[in-house]
This record gives structure tokens, C-alpha cells and sequence, in this order.
């Protein structure tokens, strides 16, 4: 099983700002009105929703703001109507990028992911150019330091986890997405707490970037991320943090 992004170890070692938080608490508000209209405002008969929320408390967001998030996508408060896109494109070294945007204007979401590709070293690939790269896999991350390796890897292969990595102080659980919840439920009854948890694109395999390369396409990636339409961004490289000059 490839190994996930080193962008993510790298992203989760840097620390996050009141802005960065604000910003991050309004994608997860626009990720559960979104996954409420679509499957209900019960988090017990919608999956999505269920993720969402869970993720939204891991991040400290209260619960007022989470039960209006439901309640625009429910139609019991008014709220924004956004359309699901998933846009593919090529980074520095050749790097496969899948980005997951939600959007009120297709058209100005595309120009801004299409101009920040440009100005730094990527371009815009067309429909299924990078997807097949990539498989959907939940993807749960405990911290190494904090949990026992065995337990964590009988736990989550009994309740049908496909793999477990270990890697710089971390665990990385991987499921189909059909079993994402019944392995959160055993890693939880064994009170194995994870950082992290997502339905994420995980790479079948990875480009090794390094040298100047690999500050471009950090750079780019983070800027992809900033964009307030853009959700959630994938790629297939293993950067080499040594190569990294900036902070």
C-alpha cells in the first residue's frame, strides 16, 4: 500500500493561527450544510453528516455553530446552495494534485485555482487525468507517541481496516469507505483516540519531490488550500523535508 502525502506530516507540524482557525471552521460549517441537504439532518442515517460533525468538534467548533450548519442544509434556516466540483491538475515535479472544491460560482472558483496553478509551477488537467492515480480510502491518524502500535493495528484489522502505516510518529489507518465508521467505532471502544479522520484521495504511489521543487509545490498546495472555495486538496508526493528552506 503506497504511503500518504508527506505534505500532510508536514501540514500537521505547523501551527495553526485564529485565522487559519476561522477560516477552517467556515469550510467544515460549508462541508455540513452541505452533506444535511443531501442526506438529512440526522447524523445516525447520514454518514457524511456524522463525519463532518465529528470533525468540526475536533476542531473546537461549538455547538451552536454546528446545529446552524445542519439547519441551513436542512432548509429550517436559509443558506447558501453550493455545487460539488473536483478539480485535477499537475504540480511542480509532475505531482498529481486532486482538489475538492464547494462552490456558489463555479466560474470564479475555477480562475482562482487556474491562476494560482499558473503563477506557481501547475496547470489545470482535464476530467479523469489524475483521478485514476488515486484511490478512495478513509484514513484515520493517531498519534505514535500517545498510542500502542499493536493495539492500534489488532483493533482497526479486526474491524476490517485494509492497512496501517507507521510513519514519523504517527499511525495512518486506511479503510474502504464503506467501513470508515465501523473502524472509527472499534478504534474508539478500545479508547484509541485519533488527530484525524477524513474520506481522503489516497495515492496508489508517490513522486518523490526534492531540491527547489519541493518549496514550489508546498507553496502551492497551501495556496490552493486558502482559497475559500476549496475544501480539500490530495496529492501524490513525498516531500523531502530537508529540502524545505521555508518555515
Amino acid at each position: 500500500m503506497a504511503g500518504h502525502s508527506k505534505w500532510k506530516q508536514i501540514k500537521r507540524k505547523k501551527a495553526i493561527t485564529d485565522n487559519k482557525r476561522a477560516a477552517n471552521w467556515t469550510k467544515l460549517i460549508r462541508e455540513i450544510t452541505v452533506a444535511a441537504r443531501a442526506g438529512g439532518g440526522d447524523p445516525g442515517g447520514n454518514p457524511r453528516l456524522r463525519l463532518a460533525i465529528d470533525t468540526a468538534k475536533a476542531a473546537n467548533m461549538p455547538n451552536e455553530n454546528i446545529d446552524r450548519g445542519v439547519k441551513k442544509g436542512t432548509g429550517e434556516l436559509e443558506g447558501v446552495n453550493y455545487e460539488e466540483i473536483t478539480y485535477e491538475a499537475y504540480g511542480p515535479a509532475g505531482v498529481a494534485i486532486m482538489i475538492d472544491a464547494l462552490t456558489d460560482n463555479a466560474n470564479r472558483t475555477v480562475a482562482d485555482i487556474r491562476k494560482i496553478l499558473s503563477r506557481n509551477g501547475g496547470n489545470l488537467g482535464t476530467a479523469g487525468s489524475v483521478a485514476w492515480m488515486f484511490d478512495r480510502r478513509g484514513q484515520i491518524v493517531l498519534d505514535g507517541e500517545r498510542h500502542d502500535e499493536g493495539a492500534v493495528m489488532e483493533a482497526a484489522l479486526e474491524a476490517g481496516a485494509l492497512d496501517m502505516e507507521s510513519e514519523e510518529g504517527s499511525f495512518t489507518v486506511l479503510t474502504e469507505v464503506a467501513d470508515f465508521h465501523a473502524v472509527q467505532d472499534a478504534l474508539r471502544a478500545q479508547k484509541l483516540e485519533w488527530e484525524d479522520a477524513e474520506l481522503a484521495m489516497v495515492p496508489k504511489n508517490t513522486v518523490r519531490v526534492e531540491g527547489p521543487d519541493a518549496d514550489k509545490l508546498v507553496k502551492l498546495l497551501d495556496l490552493l488550500e486558502e482559497l475559500d472555495d476549496v475544501q480539500k486538496v490530495y496529492s501524490n508526493a513525498d516531500v523531502d523535508e530537508d529540502s524545505l528552506t521555508d518555515d
